[in-house]
């Protein structure tokens, strides 16, 4: 009797691709993923269809470009095919544990097709800051002060960037420090959703079963297991410290030059929590192993997007740009049984994922997906179809406010060597030699390859026609009502 296969789906949010070890990151932030990736495809360009997360998870989950919808709907409309309601269908067993991140939540519909959803979220009304946003909201007499003199920074001068130096000190000597980076934590760790995934598994007897989990620990605030630090440096960063830099990297007051001197701790820092996630899958993979399951168990291991650190001068991951240091992240994918191949360099478009994944458990995936299943490229070596397309809205850094999502477009165009940004507001293109320039710091004048800016032009050109004719009014209805369903009843 063939035994049908399983799925254990893993997301690193923020979790760059150029900072795990079989990507080549000198660092030993992966040490058992690097061992699954031995027996496992590798895809060497994985790029998201948009970032950040609210942009990236409905691409993976319901291989559908994030703006088909139109830029001010999000997340997975009411009765939406995605891989999820596929593999219910099926008859899968199905649950995710998502660490917190208020986007992966019912609000934008992703707990639709799990029998078990568990965000660990106290509400759906949470609204996070946006990354960089000032933290001196404090109360008692100081912020009454500060919030005065704000007012009158713009004439103070010089004087008043010596103010804001005083009063970063200041805030941060009157903040008791907790005795250990668990108490500083914003999100649950992955030894936490981990356990909750290993209980599920116990209860579900031999049913085949799709267990998604998302994993925060590398996203800032940045504070990892101290067992996780500990094993990348001799000489970990104490709490006290960890908080002083972490609130000195989200200042929206200072310059690159003035943050650079502690991009070090702070990567630090996100590798800690990038070795602590790695930590825990072996744990979840031995308990899998156990119980004979992970032998008939397709893996994948993504990210919803990477992380910034001052590549560009900024920080963090919010919707401005679609440079490398964003869109590109790993991709591992353990088939059982699977000869393995060592794929192209060509881009492998997350668009695609859902599809692939379906092909790899033998379940068919809906004809409105927009992705196609790279299966089959993958056990040949064959370049990928191309070229990845990702975008966002520009400057959506709070999209729980409707009024975030309506800013221009954003649209990257990436082949496996050039590459077009494009940002519909500003109108402002950027055309990148990849090979000749990887970090993306000289964009071409389009004068100087007119025959490639005019071929990545089109293919945005074609992408937004595209997105128009799939524009579905009844998905696009059924999520707006929802969204202001919520809306009254939170109100």
């Amino acid at each position: 009797m063939h035994t049908r296969r399983s799925m254990l789906l893993v997301t690193v949010d923020c979790l760059r691709a150029d900072h795990v070890g079989f990507m080549g990151y000198r660092s030993p932030t992966t040490p058992f993923l690097d061992s699954l990736a031995k027996d496992s495809y590798v895809v060497p360009t994985a790029i998201v269809a948009g970032t950040p997360t609210y942009y990236s998870l409905p691409a993976i989950f319901a291989s559908r470009f994030p703006l088909a919808l139109g830029r001010d709907m999000l997340g997975i409309a009411p009765s939406e095919p995605t891989l999820t309601t596929v593999l219910q269908q099926a008859g899968y067993a199905t649950a995710c544990f998502a660490a917190a991140n208020p986007y992966i939540s019912p609000r934008f519909g992703f707990e639709q097709g799990f029998d078990r959803f568990r965000d660990f979220l106290e509400s759906d009304a949470i609204e996070p800051a946006a990354p960089g946003s000032s933290d001196a909201n404090r109360s008692g007499w100081a912020s009454h002060i500060n919030r005065v003199l704000q007012k009158i920074r713009p004439a103070m001068g010089p004087i008043g960037k010596v103010y804001d130096e005083l009063y970063f000190e200041y805030c941060q000597r009157i903040t008791p420090v907790p005795d250990s980076l668990d108490a500083l934590r914003m999100f649950p760790s992955a030894d936490v959703i981990v356990d909750h995934a290993i209980e599920w598994l116990s209860c579900i007897s031999d049913s085949p079963f799709f267990l998604w989990l998302h994993f925060m620990d590398p996203h800032s605030p940045y504070y990892p297991k101290y067992s996780a630090l500990s094993a990348l440096s001799s000489q970990p960063i104490a709490p006290q410290r960890a908080r002083y830099i972490n609130s000195y990297w989200k200042r929206t007051d200072i310059g690159p030059m003035r943050l650079a001197k502690f991009r070090e701790e702070i990567v630090a820092l996100y590798d800690a929590g990038v070795r602590w996630v790695d930590e825990q899958l072996r744990r979840l993979v031995a308990s899998l192993d156990t119980s004979n399951r992970w032998g008939s168990c397709v893996f994948a291991l993504t990210a919803d997007h990477g992380e910034e650190f001052l590549d560009h001068g900024g920080r963090y991951h919010p919707p401005s740009h679609l440079k490398e240091e964003l869109i590109h992240v790993p991709l591992l994918l353990r088939i059982p049984e699977a000869q393995t191949s060592k794929p192209k360099e060509s881009p492998f478009s997350l668009i695609h994922l859902a599809p692939t994944l379906l092909d790899a458990l033998g379940e068919s995936a809906p004809a409105k997906f927009h992705g196609k299943s790279q299966l089959s490229r993958l056990k040949s070596a064959q370049d990928f179809e191309t070229p990845a397309i990702s975008e966002c809205v520009a400057g959506c850094t709070n999209p729980f406010r409707s009024e975030n999502r309506k800013g221009p477009r954003v649209l990257s165009v990436r082949e496996s060597r050039y590459k077009l940004i494009k940002n519909f507001g500003t109108g402002v293109e950027n055309l990148y030699d990849l090979k000749s320039d990887p970090a993306e710091q000289s964009p071409l004048p389009t004068s100087v390859q007119k025959g490639i800016y005019r071929h990545l032009l089109e293919v945005a050109l074609d992408h937004l026609r595209f997105s128009a004719q799939e524009h579905n009014d009844r998905l696009r209805i059924a999520a707006f009502l929802r969204e202001r369903r919520l809306e009254w009843l939170m109100s």
